[in-house]
């Protein structure tokens, strides 16, 4: 299923789900108060929205998330990798180090994951 960007907000809202999932609409709503400042209206037209995109299900008031926060991790990654740097990975990670440099942990880390995903 493809999914469109999600807004600040709307990822905001997702973690709070995530955080405290399975939760009741009313008190999402409440979290959603405590931990972003916003009415109960915001909360509920939010999880409306959220429910449209099918990011959320609610099923006898409890609210649980359709898509795990990895995986809009991982999209909005790859959606970010493509529009600014044409799909360039590598272009990517030097732009993100910034002349940085990074410490032999990091490298060996690097090291591995890059095995883990090679092609063939």
């Amino acid at each position: 299923m493809e999914r469109r960007r999600l807004a600040e907000s709307d990822y905001r809202f997702m973690c709070v789900v995530w955080d405290h999932e399975p939760i009741s609409s009313t008190r999402l709503a409440d979290r959603c108060f405590e931990e972003l400042g916003w009415k109960k209206s915001t909360s509920f037209t939010m999880l409306r929205k959220m429910i449209q995109k099918n990011y959320v299900k609610k099923e006898n008031s409890a609210v649980t998330s359709l898509v795990s926060r990895e995986q809009v991790r991982a999209e909005e990654s790859a959606l970010f990798v493509q529009q600014t740097f044409a799909g360039s990975l590598p272009d990517f990670l030097v732009s993100f180090l910034g002349g940085k440099t990074i410490s032999g942990e990091e490298a060996d880390a690097l090291r591995l994951l890059i095995e883990e995903h090679r092609e063939g």
